[in-house]
């Protein structure tokens, strides 16, 4: 998914002459900090809520205020995880949306962003989720896809953490079955470290008494 499939239309943006009265009004109408100043398709810039905190006559034009933001766009062809990034590095409530030649389109907002990330991660799908300890030369995502699929299983949705000054990667990964008892079994045979499980729906079984054991038994 690039940013053009993104953009809401929803909220106009400001023009330089309209008065700053207007801007904190239609921020608190649609419930954001951050609104674009546009003057026809040229976008101006990200006027910030904050950027407006020592303002005293809110006649002025919004034109007229030095705005603290830079560069608070992305082009449309750009990727999602570019619009995720900028939003979460300048703490953005949405994102004007630029096309080639520089032309204002829209704006992304955060809530979109992280409805977004929700369906990539399948967050609302249910299964159980497993959190390994890996080396960084051994970051083998299909032989992990392959322990998992050996439990009829499959991966809905993965993620790798770095570890600065570290040869560790963190590896999350969520499955289709509540009950991951099985591939965490298979997991720690093949000496993989596991983390942490969440959403097991059967984490007491006839394997539990086995399980415990083992993990007493690498404990030491």
């Amino acid at each position: 998914m690039i940013a053009s499939d993104l953009i809401s239309t929803s909220i106009s943006p400001l023009k330089p002459a309209d008065p700053i009265q207007k801007a904190l009004d239609k921020m608190a109408d649609f419930k954001v900090s951050h609104l674009p100043i546009v003057n026809e398709t040229q976008f101006l810039g990200l006027l910030a809520e904050e950027d407006l905190a020592n303002e005293l006559d809110f006649t002025e034009p919004v034109g007229a205020i030095t705005l603290s933001l830079i560069n608070p766009y992305v082009i449309e062809s750009q990727h999602a995880y570019d619009v995720i990034k900028t939003l979460n590095d300048q703490s953005l409530s949405l994102l004007p949306v630029l096309d080639a030649k520089m032309n204002y389109l829209g704006v992304i907002f955060i809530d979109d962003a992280v409805e977004y990330l929700a369906n990539i991660t399948a967050v609302a799908s249910p299964g159980g989720i497993i959190v390994l300890e890996i080396s960084n030369r051994d970051n083998s995502l299909a032989h992990i896809a392959q322990i998992v699929e050996s439990d009829n299983a499959q991966i809905l949705s993965s993620y790798v953490d770095e570890h600065p000054d570290s040869t560790k990667l963190t590896v999350t990964i969520k499955v289709n079955k509540m009950d991951i008892t099985q591939i965490v079994a298979s997991f720690l045979r093949y000496d993989y470290v596991v983390m942490a499980t969440f959403n097991n729906s059967n984490p007491y079984n006839k394997d539990t008494d086995r399980y415990d054991s083992l993990m007493n038994y690498l404990s030491f």
